[in-house]
């Protein structure tokens, strides 16, 4: 599927061609705006998804394994490419 995600290491949007499944991401229960959705293996990095409406966030060189597939972990990963 087709899927407009931020790319902040080039500072823009893009669009990617990725397919979701259990062997390549992590779902998570939540309820608030800003709560982590999602995490998603893709091309060499991971892919973050919140539970709002601002884009999917592409970082380079990490996988769901290097961050324990913790959320808290990602949000103070997604504080320091912000």
């Amino acid at each position: 599927m087709e899927l407009t995600i931020y790319n902040p290491q080039k500072g823009r949007l893009e669009t990617v061609d990725i397919q979701f499944t259990d062997d390549n991401t992590t779902w998570f229960d939540c309820s608030r705006a800003m709560d982590i959705y999602m995490l998603t293996d893709f091309n060499g990095g991971l892919l973050i998804r919140t539970y709002d409406y601002t884009y999917p966030v592409w970082i380079y060189d990490i996988s769901r394994a290097n961050v324990a597939h913790d959320p808290a972990k990602v949000k103070r990963l997604m504080n320091q490419v912000e």
